[in-house]
């Protein structure tokens, strides 16, 4: 089966072998007895995030399927656990949350993927980011073979980065098997930090937050607007989403960007600059390319498979936007998703 059809971008040679268990303990099972064998493996979830060379991956693709949801009292009247199978679907577990009135994870709707890679990027949007609702994330431990616990403050959670990010050489540490989330029983959000958010609400979104259905439908607006929402009919979807990450910079890397460049204090101490605006005023704009590698018309950190791309073509234009950055403005883009067995 190649990666193929197992990936947004539609990209990536065959694997050796395929399995998916249907169970956490068959996961475990499976991962224990592969470990063993020392066959590589590669964890699949949506594909959403994830690269892979045209040559494919030589060892066992592990697809994370097992399901469920619970919730349950949290600390407090107004606050709930919500306990999620990796395998569950992340923006059906956010609507669930909204439509009940749970409030952490509306900014967070229309990303593709499933919750078990939540944790992994602490992926984030829109003034949110998981790892401000995250209490623990359940994960079996390659290293020992054993199941464990680890609380939120030990989960090492950055900027699309935490203790499970993908090691250098590719291989995972840790696998995700469950993820619980303490969320505010109300219906309102905090108010909405993000600028582009709070004017497309209106009112005072910005200073007292607004209804969560009112949140979703933003964001949902929002990210279909960029092609950020997968959608068979829309061209611009068949991607990996954002390719690179927003660079975080010193205070003299930052004091050295043009005036007119955007910037914003990051949790950190580092200052964040915007990807796209690097990317559109190094002159690459929305649509450019004119092969089967393109970047989106509708955003322009997308690099989409216009049909029949390969991942050399995806990669080959990567690396001429990265290059013609660092060329202008000396900062290197970084990519977001997972590159496995290919690099920039």
């Amino acid at each position: 089966m190649r990666l193929a059809d197992l990936t947004t971008l539609r990209v990536g040679g065959p694997a050796r072998a395929f399995a998916a268990p249907e169970s956490e303990a068959d996961l475990v099972a499976q991962i224990r007895d592969l470990d063993h064998l020392r066959v590589p493996v590669l964890l699949l979830g949506a594909g959403s995030n994830l690269v892979v060379a045209d040559s494919g991956f030589d060892g066992t693709v592990v697809r994370i399927g097992h399901s469920g949801t619970q919730v349950s009292r949290g600390s407090s009247p107004d606050v709930v656990n919500v306990t999620v199978a990796a395998g569950e679907v992340w923006d059906r577990v956010v609507e669930r949350c909204v439509v009940e009135g749970l409030a952490g994870v509306e900014g967070l709707s229309g990303i593709p993927g499933l919750t078990g890679a939540t944790p992994i990027q602490n992926v984030g949007a829109y003034g949110q980011d998981v790892s401000r609702t995250i209490r623990w994330v359940r994960v079996l431990d390659r290293t020992t073979g054993t199941v464990a616990t680890v609380a939120a403050t030990e989960c090492g959670f950055s900027y699309r980065s935490s203790l499970f990010k993908h090691r250098p050489d590719g291989v995972d540490r840790h696998v995700v098997l469950a993820v619980q989330f303490e969320l505010s029983r109300s219906g309102t959000s905090e108010p909405i930090r993000y600028d582009e958010l709070a004017r497309l609400l209106g009112g005072r979104a910005d200073v007292v937050g607004a209804a969560l259905g009112d949140v979703r439908d933003a964001v949902l607006e929002l990210r279909r607007s960029k092609g950020m929402v997968l959608d068979e009919d829309d061209p611009d979807t068949v991607s990996v989403g954002s390719f690179f990450m927003n660079p975080l910079l010193d205070q003299s890397a930052a004091a050295a960007l043009p005036d007119r460049a955007p910037t914003w204090p990051d949790s950190s101490g580092l200052v964040k600059t915007s990807a796209a605006w690097l990317i559109e005023n190094a002159g690459f704009s929305r649509g450019y390319g004119s092969g089967a590698a393109r970047i989106s018309s509708k955003h322009s950190l997308a690099l989409i498979n216009a049909g029949g791309a390969t991942t050399e073509d995806v990669l080959a234009l990567a690396r001429q936007i990265r290059d013609r950055v660092v060329t202008l403005f000396g900062i290197e883009l970084h990519p977001e998703p997972r590159l496995v067995g290919c690099a920039l």
